[in-house]
């Protein structure tokens, strides 16, 4: 038994070396932005191991200094976790494995994990359900590692941080343009876009997120058959 799970551990971790370079730099900016808005290094760590949702954990930051509105946080939560719903769904057979193994796989599913358990060819000799958790679990460290680093060390930084924040912008920008790479069809992409900036104009502010999100899944739901078509 210690043997299987030994080689399915030794088999995930070179996998997720591209992801420990990523979750650390961001991490730690997570947990530097933390420290900076007056949050103890605690805070940056445990809400990184408890939410485990990058672009949600910055936002939270805003949200705990701001007025109690937990409607609109669930919504906004929701908005942007929203495709985790079809990556489940994409799931369902890859993790339909014994043992209480596939409770955590649920629970830590991020983009980084997903992309790799989703397309990686797992060896025959490899137990998939260990190999699938322990990239999981590899990567939800390095998050954790990276934003308790940002929370501790953040108050020694000489220079000025303002700004830091911004990298919850940029972390949306990546993960459009990898989309926008991989995409064969850019139709949904740019009607995101175009309706997004539309909402902006309408909206205002940060107003305009909650009815672009609504719009974009109408509109995208009903084009859906001849998105496909396209295709």
């Amino acid at each position: 038994m210690f043997k299987k799970i030994k080689s399915a551990f030794f088999a995930a971790f070179p996998n997720t070396l591209p992801i420990l370079a990523g979750f650390l730099f961001l991490g730690i900016a997570y947990g530097i932005y933390m420290n900076q808005s007056g949050f103890k290094f605690y805070y940056p760590m445990f809400m990184s191991f408890i939410i485990f949702a990058g672009s949600v954990e910055f936002a939270t930051v805003s949200w705990l200094l701001g007025s109690f509105d937990p409607v609109n946080i669930f919504f906004l939560t929701l908005m942007i976790n929203a495709r985790h719903l079809f990556y489940g769904l994409s799931m369902l057979e890859k993790y339909n494995i014994p043992g209480l193994k596939k409770y955590y796989l649920i629970y830590g599913m991020c983009d980084e994990s997903f992309s790799i358990n989703a397309t990686v060819d797992i060896p025959k000799d490899i137990d998939r359900g260990w190999f699938m958790f322990f990239v999981t679990l590899l990567n939800q460290i390095y998050w954790v590692s990276g934003a308790t680093i940002g929370g501790i060390f953040g108050s020694f930084i000489p220079f000025d941080t303002e700004g830091i924040e911004f990298v919850m912008t940029a972390l949306f920008v990546v993960i459009f343009l990898e989309n926008w790479i991989k995409e064969d069809n850019h139709t949904a992409s740019i009607i995101g876009l175009a309706l997004s900036f539309i909402c902006l104009a309408v909206f205002k502010g940060s107003n305009f997120i909650i009815p672009s999100m609504l719009i974009i899944l109408a509109v995208l739901t009903m084009l859906r058959g001849r998105i496909r078509n396209h295709e």
